[in-house]
This record gives structure tokens, sequence and C-alpha cells, in this order.
């Protein structure tokens, strides 16, 4: 079609501006990716707890030091912060961007459509990725800032994280589980799509990718519960 040419139903077509959407994809791939190993290393830190309060501790205090005297105390702890913030809001930005455009492409309601098939994380990405911002704030407030913790000692990672998982603080407990199984699915759906993204997948290996993506999920969201259910039942 000729450029300024009248479409069959309404005003003339014109070449999309801006960024393109398949950059915009990889930009979701590559900051999905780095938040994706932060949660790795994040969920291993976490696993430190089954060893007892000194190595938990320990880890904790690791992670102040780590670099110096390259960097100041804490200066590499900053530095993953700024990274995480900046790939965070990329993510956001391209993701909105695509579902903008996504909206765009069928701007004609029809009145018997029929449903597009996709998963339950596919259809919820929108709502789950809102329950992760606020839990990641509430998460920052209680054991980052001490805020909102029961116990809220600066350093003491062990005591902060057995009183918050505590039987009577059932209710920071269920929270933390509901959004860590958004995660799941949000990471199940996210690892898929960066998946075909990047590889370019084909119909020969998608029900692979498929189930790398589910299983990948399953056991980080399995490690991240671990340490929440073994405080509440008395484990740790």
């Amino acid at each position: 079609m000729a450029r300024g040419a009248r479409t069959a139903d309404g005003p003339p077509a014109r070449r999309r501006a801006g960024v393109p959407s398949v950059l915009l994809k990889y930009v979701m791939a590559v900051t999905g990716a780095i938040m994706l190993l932060y949660l790795v290393l994040h969920m291993i830190g976490n696993l430190k707890i089954f060893f007892g309060a000194e190595a938990l501790d320990g880890y904790s205090e690791w992670l102040r030091t780590l670099l110096e005297p390259a960097l100041p105390r804490t200066g590499t702890l900053w530095i993953v912060r700024a990274v995480l913030a900046a790939s965070v809001i990329a993510h956001i930005v391209a993701a909105t961007m695509l579902a903008r455009r996504a909206r765009a492409a069928r701007p004609v309601r029809y009145a018997h459509r029929q449903p597009v098939r996709g998963s339950y994380a596919a259809r919820t990405m929108r709502w789950g990725g809102v329950i992760i911002a606020l839990f990641v704030i509430y998460h920052l407030l209680d054991l980052t800032a001490g805020t909102l913790n029961p116990n809220g000692v600066h350093g003491a990672v062990y005591d902060n994280v057995t009183a918050d998982f505590a039987p009577s603080h059932w209710y920071a407990t269920l929270a933390y589980v509901i959004a860590v199984v958004t995660v799941g699915f949000h990471v199940r759906h996210g690892v898929w799509s960066a998946l075909q993204t990047i590889g370019r997948s084909t119909a020969a290996t998608e029900r692979g990718l498929k189930t790398f993506a589910l299983v990948f999920a399953v056991l980080l969201t399995a490690g991240f519960l671990a340490v929440p259910f073994a405080v509440t039942f008395g484990l740790v």
C-alpha cells in the first residue's frame, strides 16, 4: 500500500514512528534477565537461614563490605540497587509501550470476537506487576529499612526474618506467599517470552521452552517460600 493511501475502513495508513517493537522486546528480555539473576542470587542468600544465624548474618555483612576498599562500605549494594531500579523502569516502560501498540493495532471492537487463547500468567501480567511493585515497597520497609519489622534491628537479619514470619505475624507471611506466587507466574511467562525473543523459537522447540520456564519458575518459587514456611512451622 502506498504511503498515505486510505484503508477500507478509515483514515490514511501511516508508518509507525518511534522505537521499533522488536527493540522494545529485547529491552524487556535483557532487563528481565537482570532482574531474574538478582532473584536467583537473592534466593540462594535467603537459604542460608537453614545454616543458622551466624551464616545468614555473616552473608549480609559480606554483601555490605563487598569490593572494599575499592568501593566504600555498601557501595556494591548501591550499584546493584541502581542497576535494578534502571532495569525495572526500562522493563515497565517497554511493556507499557508494547501493550499500547497492541491495543492500537486493533482499533475496532467486534461484538462477537473469539477469545484469544493464552495462559493465566499472560492475561494477568499487568496486575501481577502491580502486586509485585507494592510488595517490593513493603519488603524494603520491612526487611531492608526495618521500619515495619517486628524486630527491626539493623544487621540482625536472622532475628528480623524469624520475627517477620512468626506464627503471630501470619499476615506478613500471607502477603509474602501471595507476592512470591505472583512472581512465579510472572517469571514463568517472562522466561518463556524472553527465550522466544532471543532464540526465535520454532514449533518444534516451543514445548521444551515452556517446560523449562515452568520448572524454573516452580524451583524459584519453592526456594523463596521455603524460608517463611520453615520459620512459621518452627524448622529454623
